[in-house]
């Protein structure tokens, strides 16, 4: 055992791990002399690192974990190490331990006789768990508040026989019209999960020949709300009924429209008991924050609720840190247990992207009352630090509801096939409701198709989308044409937002030439719609030499002047670094726009903050920062591409998984172009991100 904090050491000089994780090993060897010890203590501070919140002592088979996998060991090393480490009985030496606490002690290690955590860490999941569980108890509506919010919740979600009607019409003009045909767009618009107790002749019948949407009313009576699940309002329901609910889905299935609906039946449910709620809406980054703010304004447009109600319901997002209340050079926030944010409804949008600690700190934040509804894609990547708690709430889906929770849904939806209830289940999932429906992407969407496929894990599932010939995905091979035709369509697809950077266009009020905080906000526009994404950070095919070569390429087609300066007009940058001060965050986007003031000419850096309104810095006032005409697709989550790009690596790596590869392409709209190799892509499709924590085990305790 005298070599063990040795080996951390070299391990750490080669870069296999942190030399903070030596350090911790050093620091808990100075204190107990104990070479085993410090030695798993460094590796549980390694695995924190790659996002896992503790070390279980064994693995999903019951296997004792391999250490020296867990440090990228293997071979001859790996057997060396083992040899040293097989007479160690972890858990009577992490019990016996004085540095080495359990439940109600502060040491630096936690041990729970399953799991070894970092203390801190071990606090934010119990805590975290024990206030999820405390949400648990069910809201208490009496028969007369089920009929009402039943009958608001038809309202809000009555069904819209317009696309169904343009789509039968679509049929007729294509002479496609058929039984088969007829029914396939009923089950589609219709959200029908009970067929075979439908009179389709009748119904088929009822359809031949509509001339008007009105016709189609009669469906009301043929296919009635007792076969159909329409999960959106389902979502409704849930958050009606629990104070803590999660709505997850894909792009496109809805949730910003799901979740507007949802707070004015929440604001009537209020009202009806003579209060008006303070509602605030959140999400991680200044990009999601501004795209819940756009939609959520989008959606109240399309309400079928009074001017009144559309008013009461809030808009403006903002981001987590300035909820909170963000200390300078600080990690704590203004508001926490002691004093908690002033709200009773809190959304949070991107929910995966949310790490432990600061869902910990945002949930210690709410007021005992609070209601708390998260929103987000648990197929998407988890977050960058240490990890993913929306995955590991969304794992209780498997269970479906309790009985009490399937009845209560059934009368407020109508949906009597949720009624059968099962007795197995937790308080957690009679919070929970999928979205399964993609708006965006229909029977015709190469990109929703895709993204079904990638998350499949199937790579025969990949292989058929793509034999499909879709219009709106494309395909190419890594190869130096191809990586030149990569570097050549971006330029072009960069060239409008430059001209919008450089051209003041004259303002239709004042027949004035634009203010340049309105050019700057048509250029970051432009610029939103298309970006490159990347897999890796270093590299040819990685951010750093990608974003060097689009700048290369755009100054010899003289779109920009580089010339020896970093700062240059047309710049665009991403923050790397929160700054509460200056209220720019990590993620956020700007772009160097040259400003005429008074004759002068300055170099000023424009980003577009949640709010939608345009905020100027001089770059030396910057945060921390990097060239964004590529970005890594970690660094995408949030946001939304009308074209995008993506390259990945021609030689697989760890850090492509079916996650990574499955948020790649969801961030694409409209078109998206893959610089991929299939092996590489199949490969990835396979691995399934998995990060070590203990929540699911104390949420199953509720």
């Amino acid at each position: 055992m005298q070599n063990l904090v040795e080996k951390l050491k070299q391990l750490a000089e080669k870069g296999s791990i942190r030399q903070l994780d030596y350090q911790f090993a050093r620091f808990i060897l100075a204190q107990s002399q104990d070479q085993a010890l410090a030695f798993i203590a460094g590796v549980v501070s390694s695995e924190l690192g790659k996002g896992h919140i503790c070390l279980p002592l064994h693995d999903s088979q019951g296997q004792p974990v391999d250490l020296a996998a867990k440090l990228g060991l293997f071979g001859d090393a790996a057997l060396e190490l083992n040899q040293q480490l097989i007479a160690t009985d972890w858990r009577e030496l992490l019990t016996a331990s004085a540095l080495v606490g359990q439940q109600g002690e502060a040491l630096p290690l936690m041990f729970d006789g399953e799991r070894l955590y970092l203390h801190r860490y071990w606090h934010y999941e119990i805590a975290l768990a024990e206030r999820l569980n405390s949400f648990g108890t069910p809201m208490l509506l009496k028969p007369d508040e089920v009929q009402k919010l039943s009958e608001l919740l038809a309202h809000l979600f009555a069904r819209n026989y317009r696309y169904l009607f343009e789509d039968i019409k679509k049929l007729e003009q294509e002479s496609k019209v058929t039984p088969v045909a007829l029914q396939r767009l009923v089950c589609d618009h219709l959200d029908v999960v009970d067929d075979e107790n439908l009179d389709w002749p009748t119904i088929g019948q009822k359809l031949q020949g509509v001339s008007k949407i009105e016709q189609l009313s009669v469906l009301e009576q043929l296919v009635p709300l007792s076969a159909c699940v329409n999960w959106q309002k389902v979502a409704a329901a849930i958050a009606l009924s629990k104070r803590f609910a999660v709505i997850s889905g894909g792009p496109g299935t809805g949730k910003t429209t799901t979740v507007t609906k949802l707070l004015a039946a929440l604001i009537e449910q209020a009202k009806q008991l003579g209060e008006l709620p303070t509602i605030k809406l959140v999400a991680p980054t200044g990009k999601a924050a501004a795209r819940l703010t756009e939609s959520i304004g989008k959606a109240i447009d399309e309400l079928p609720v009074s001017p009144e109600l559309k008013q009461a319901i809030p808009t403006d997002a903002s981001t987590i840190h300035r909820l909170l209340g963000a200390i300078p050079n600080s990690a704590e926030f203004r508001h926490n247990h002691d004093n908690p944010l002033h709200l009773d409804i809190l959304v949070v949008d991107e929910a995966s992207m949310v790490d432990l600690p600061m869902m910990y700190k945002l949930v210690d934040a709410l007021p005992k009352h609070a209601r708390l509804i998260l929103l987000g894609d648990k197929d998407q990547l988890a977050s960058v630090e240490a990890g993913a708690v929306l995955g590991d709430i969304c794992s209780f889906n498997q269970f479906g509801y309790s009985a009490q929770q399937g009845a209560l849904v059934a009368q407020l939806t109508g949906y009597q096939t949720l009624a059968q209830g099962n007795s197995q289940t937790t308080s957690i999932a009679d919070s929970l409701c999928m979205l399964q429906k993609s708006y965006r992407f229909d029977a015709r969407s190469g990109i929703g198709q895709l993204a079904k496929a990638v998350n499949s894990g199937s790579a025969q599932n990949v292989d058929n989308v793509w034999h499909k010939d879709f219009s709106d995905i494309a395909k190419f091979p890594i190869d130096s044409q191809h990586y030149n035709q990569l570097i050549q369509s971006l330029v072009t697809e960069y060239a409008p937002y430059l001209k919008r950077a450089s051209q003041a266009e004259m303002d239709p009020d004042s027949g004035e030439p634009e203010r340049i905080e309105r050019r700057a906000k048509a250029a970051l526009d432009a610029f939103a719609q298309c970006r490159l994404l990347c897999a890796v950070r270093e590299g040819d095919f990685g951010v750093a030499g990608l974003n060097l070569r689009i700048e290369k390429a755009l100054a010899a087609r003289k779109l920009i002047q580089v010339q020896d300066e970093i700062w240059y007009h047309g710049r665009p940058v991403m923050v790397t670094r929160n700054d509460h001060a200056l209220g720019l965050y990590n993620g956020d986007i700007g772009i160097c726009i040259r400003d005429e003031v008074e004759g002068e000419s300055k170099l000023k850096v424009f980003f577009e903050l949640p709010d939608g309104s345009v905020k100027s810095v001089l770059p030396s006032r910057v945060p921390e920062h990097e060239t964004a005409y590529a970005m890594t697709i970690h660094k995408s989550q949030g946001s939304e591409f009308s074209h995008t790009l993506m390259i990945l690596p021609p030689d697989f790596t760890p850090i492509l998984t079916r996650e990574l590869i499955y948020t790649g392409i969801t961030r694409a709209k409209h078109r998206l172009s893959l610089y991929v190799d299939d092996r590489v892509v199949k490969r990835g499709i396979k691995v399934k991100t998995e990060r070590a924590s203990g929540l699911v085990s104390r949420l199953s305790r509720s």
